[in-house]
């Protein structure tokens, strides 16, 4: 769509914010707007996705955190306009200058972030029965897992000649099968510390955490935007997702990311059993499992080289968040032991 078709399209949008557009630059699903007020941020989202989110920004804001980037009524109140079956909200542009090292970046991030799960935080109901349930339905499917691995393996070993795929997986099978026990063994904690408890912490999750969604005004400081996806969900929904991206790729001791967390629990400590499913899930290697089922399936037509290029960077994946995973888990062991020697 060329410059003039763009304003013409969105005058009568930005009219009801008593805005005249001068010009109008195109990001997306962002639209940079120079206007006569000063420059602005356009966006747009499908109609299903409501603006039901605006009422979490709003709570935030109530509840003293100003970190979200704001978005603006129009002239009778109202924060979205739909046009053209499609959902418009306004916001001021951040210039988002890197003021900051990348690590810099990211602990900010987790510092506000942990701040918003601060301000948010409220106990609420959940049936015993509903727990136990989920607790059965995820043990269920994990066995399941382990007896895959345990098969697959045993044929692999049959074979008189395996494939590269096969043999990489026998080399890799002790430390996915380790895995996947010390991810049980923490779901269990978890199960057998909440199994009696009728609450549960939950916080208003942003839902795609994400350094693109992570904002800086012209000041350095930085601000969230894009919170379509919040909801009320225990925390750890938000770090899972972010830390297993920054954890893929080459095998590395990634320090960096054990400052991020510790950055955040500096600010928002999770409790016993909080850490026992966040470490239960982080350690999880499912990823990994799916890329050996889809072959012993063969549900794609991947060649070879592509099955294993695909298990050896899953590989990677897990031994990159074991790495955090251990590291978490030792740090917290010790804590424990030095509080029952000071009681002693």
């Amino acid at each position: 769509m060329d410059e003039q078709n763009r304003l013409k399209l969105l005058t009568p949008i930005l009219k009801q914010y008593s805005l005249k557009p001068y010009f109008v630059e195109d990001f997306g699903n962002i639209q940079k707007v120079y206007s006569n007020k000063g420059v602005f941020a356009l966006k747009k989202i499908t109609p299903f996705s409501g603006i039901d989110f605006i009422h979490h920004v709003q709570f935030l804001y109530q509840k003293g955190y100003n970190r979200i980037v704001p978005i603006y009524p129009t002239i009778d109140g109202r924060y979205g306009i739909l046009d053209n079956h499609k959902l418009y909200y306004l916001m001021p542009w951040l210039s988002n200058e890197m003021k900051e090292n990348r690590d810099g970046r990211h602990k900010q991030l987790f510092r506000e972030l942990a701040r918003l799960h601060t301000l948010s935080a409220k106990e609420i109901a959940i049936d015993k029965d509903e727990k136990t349930e989920h607790y059965e339905n995820t043990v269920l499917k994990w066995q399941k897992d382990e007896e895959f691995i345990n098969g697959f393996i045993e044929i692999c070993e049959k074979n008189w000649y395996m494939s590269p795929f096969e043999l990489l997986f026998c080399l890799y099978f002790n430390d996915i099968n380790q895995a996947l026990r010390f991810a049980k063994g923490k779901l269990e904690e978890w199960y057998e510390k909440t199994k009696e408890e009728t609450n549960v912490r939950a916080v208003i999750i942003h839902g795609k955490v994400s350094t693109e969604h992570f904002l800086y005004d012209d000041r350095g400081y930085g601000f969230f935007i894009n919170f379509e996806n919040s909801k009320l969900a225990p925390p750890f929904h938000d770090l899972l997702p972010f830390l297993s991206r920054s954890l893929k790729g080459y095998p590395k001791q990634h320090e960096a990311c054990l400052d991020w967390i510790y950055t955040y629990f500096k600010y928002f400590p999770f409790k016993e059993d909080e850490l026992s499913l966040f470490l239960s899930y982080f350690a999880y290697p499912g990823s990994l499992i799916r890329v050996a089922q889809n072959y012993y399936l063969k549900k794609t037509r991947k060649k070879e080289l592509k099955f294993v290029q695909q298990l050896q960077q899953e590989y990677w994946h897990m031994k990159n968040i074991e790495y955090i995973v251990m590291k978490i888990d030792e740090s917290e062991r010790q804590k424990k032991h030095a509080q029952e020697g000071a009681k002693e």
